[in-house]
């Protein structure tokens, strides 16, 4: 499904140069700017799991881990 997306606060130097970058290519504005997000996002490579684990592991590694048993007994101690 189609979304929108709607930029605010842009210069309007780079709003001028979008409408021209357009205007060679033969596009809209609003086409050039869907036309240049896909090519950016294109060629990003998303992580894997694995990779997302690692970075999760590298921010958290210096914190006190609770035990998860620990967490379930003070959560039904709660109720």
């Amino acid at each position: 499904m189609p979304g929108s997306l709607h930029v605010r606060n842009l210069d309007d130097d780079l709003i001028a140069r979008l409408k021209r970058r357009a205007a060679r290519h033969g596009r809209s504005a609003e086409a050039e700017h869907r036309e240049i997000l896909r090519q950016a996002l294109s060629s990003e490579i998303e992580p894997g799991f694995e990779e997302l684990a690692a970075e999760l592991r590298k921010l958290t590694g210096r914190r006190k881990q609770t035990p998860s048993q620990v967490l379930l007994r003070e959560g039904r101690d709660e109720r």
